[in-house]
């Protein structure tokens, strides 16, 4: 049977389990688009128009940290592939799975500066896990099947296939979808080695401040119960990277939090007084060691990663173990059940300096009069919606890590940011396409007033597709991490982060047909968050919060984790006479 490139394409996303596409049309991918609308598959594929491809391929990658899917994009050539790097890129550093099908400018006009034409599969090579041409009809089907392989498998990461229009328009004999991949040079590795799995026990039945560093690949390898059983056997503690929130349950005891440059105080001293680290899908990112010259010295490193890439790029491991987190978790799990060691009870001590640490450092902020403190806003924001179990995404900046500081959640895939890249503007449209998968859950974007500007335009979207994203805006008026900065760093000289001149969220809401609500004074927060929660719909909060307020504890840039500063500490002039 012979069919066109764009149906061939559709059925073939279709076999691969795709329900979802965010995209826009354009001239290059017209003919795609002309086919969804009498296709016999376009019933099973759900697109939802996008105002942005910017936001398509944030609403992807949001789609699929929610639901573990992969997230697929559909857009034109020229401009709209351009405008997808921001968000290729962001999934490339975070390891998430889409896939961006780009239309092209047929192949006779390659290299003729064609209109809307631009070199997409050179632009994007350095942003993604693999890009494709699609320079034949009759090769839609592999690489489709291969593109959606290498998204999900390994470490996850974007993959872009540009298709050409009269490869699109071209017929061809469609015999179904391929039943088997040969990708030759891309086997990765998944199961640990098993004589290194044996020397991290080793190691373990020896520590005595032990402690699990845990990342994303956590997630990514849907570890998480294996996570819990190995804590439950030994009781060692857990401190988790921005992107590994969610990975373990925070009401359990074990739990310290996040670590890293706004981490919590506790978790980062367990860090460098640990006599044993052990690593899980985590990467060693600078954001979390601080001055690399003065991280790990005092212990031992166990590394587990997919990804070989990952492992003593940065620092030394002592104990490499390549492999799917959760195929080496469930043998590292065997191997320490045989264990006989009364594991809580060698840990007391350890217990204790950890919990003399929380005490005398807790998370704190100044008295509240009449203006909201931003970290009150968003302890509300938990607290009222804690028992809906809610998917919490957040922008970058001040707001993403107070909320990361304060984050509850008893399940993964809950909780969606911007790491590697820290995309302002990410968390809008990533809430959106985690609605999109789960379109009876509680979605809430916490934002900030700079980054909801930069992608509000799909609030439309939210409307028209009937998303009930609500969004809480950490409103200070300022770019406040910028401000932060120039605050500490700069001698308070501030340049261009001033906000005040902004839109009415409120009047924006209502222009776009949504519910817009505002908070003023801190008692009209969990009213005004109670109601915006039970309330149908996308909803606009706006939050006017304390404007120069700065988020602590915070290591200093380029410093070591032992120079973390608390709320309230004087900053040391020492450090940061190079930022100047």
């Amino acid at each position: 049977m012979k069919l066109t490139g764009s149906e061939i394409l559709l059925r073939s996303l279709v076999e691969e389990g795709v329900d979802t596409i965010f995209g826009m049309p354009g001239g290059t991918i017209m003919h795609t688009y002309d086919v969804m609308t009498d296709s016999a598959v376009a019933p099973k594929i759900r697109h939802i128009l996008c105002r942005h491809e910017q936001g398509a391929t944030h609403a992807a990658e949001g789609y699929y940290k929610a639901s573990g899917k992969v997230g697929t994009v559909m857009v034109t050539s020229g401009p709209g592939a351009c405008n997808t790097v921001t968000g290729l890129t962001d999934a490339l550093l975070d390891s998430m799975a889409i896939v961006v099908f780009t239309g092209q400018v047929p192949t006779t006009a390659m290299g003729c500066d064609a209109f809307q034409e631009a070199d997409v599969v050179g632009t994007t090579r350095t942003c993604t896990k693999h890009n494709f041409l699609a320079l034949k009809t009759e090769d839609i089907p592999r690489i489709v099947k291969e593109a959606y392989h290498i998204a999900r498998s390994g470490r996850p990461g974007p993959v872009l296939v540009d298709l050409p229009r009269n490869v699109l328009m071209g017929r061809a004999e469609y015999r179904g979808h391929p039943q088997e991949l040969n990708i030759r040079g891309y086997k990765p590795t998944t199961q640990g080695h098993a004589g290194q799995i044996k020397r991290a026990v080793e190691l373990l039945k020896t520590a005595n401040r032990p402690l699990i560093y845990g990342g994303g690949g956590i997630i990514h390898a849907d570890a998480y119960e294996e996570l819990r059983e190995l804590v439950d056997m030994t009781q060692i503690p857990v401190a988790l990277t921005l992107m590994g929130l969610g990975a373990f349950n925070t009401s359990n005891p074990r739990w310290l939090g996040m670590v890293g440059m706004h981490g919590t105080y506790w978790s980062n001293m367990a860090m460098i007084h640990c006599d044993l680290m052990i690593a899980i899908g985590s990467r060693f990112d600078d954001r979390v060691t601080g001055k690399l010259s003065e991280f790990g010295k005092q212990c031992k490193i166990i590394h587990i990663d997919i990804d070989p890439t990952s492992i003593r790029k940065t620092v030394h491991v002592d104990v490499p173990i390549v492999g799917d987190v959760k195929q080496v978790l469930v043998e590292l799990n065997k191997e320490v059940c045989q264990v006989e060691r009364n594991w809580a009870g060698h840990f007391e001590e350890w217990y204790a300096q950890i919990a003399e640490w929380k005490a005398k450092h807790p998370l704190r902020y100044g008295p509240m009069q009449d203006i909201i403190k931003p970290q009150y806003a968003i302890d509300m924001v938990f607290e009222v919606s804690e028992e809906m179990n809610p998917i919490i995404s957040t922008g970058v900046g001040q707001h993403q890590m107070w909320a990361a500081q304060r984050y509850r959640g008893r399940k993964p895939r809950r909780w969606l940011s911007s790491g590697g890249l820290g995309t302002m503007g990410y968390g809008f449209p990533a809430a959106m396409g985690a609605q999109a998968a789960f379109p009876k859950d509680l979605v809430i974007c916490i934002d900030g007033d700079g980054s909801f500007q930069m992608t509000n335009q799909d609030l439309i979207t939210c409307v028209e597709n009937n998303l009930p994203v609500k969004v809480v805006i950490i409103n200070n008026g300022y770019l406040g991490m910028v401000r932060q900065w120039q605050d500490l760093f700069y001698n308070k000289r501030y340049s261009q982060v001033d906000l005040t001149i902004q839109p009415d969220f409120v009047k924006l809401a209502d222009a776009y047909g949504v519910v817009g609500l505002r908070a003023k004074r801190p008692d009209e927060v969990r009213p005004v968050l109670e109601k915006a929660f039970a309330t149908p719909g996308p909803v606009i909060v706006d939050v006017v919060t304390e404007r120069e307020e700065n988020c602590f504890p915070m290591i200093p840039p380029g410093g070591a984790i032992k120079e973390i500063i608390d709320y309230g500490d004087p900053i040391p002039e020492k450090l940061f006479q190079g930022l100047r």
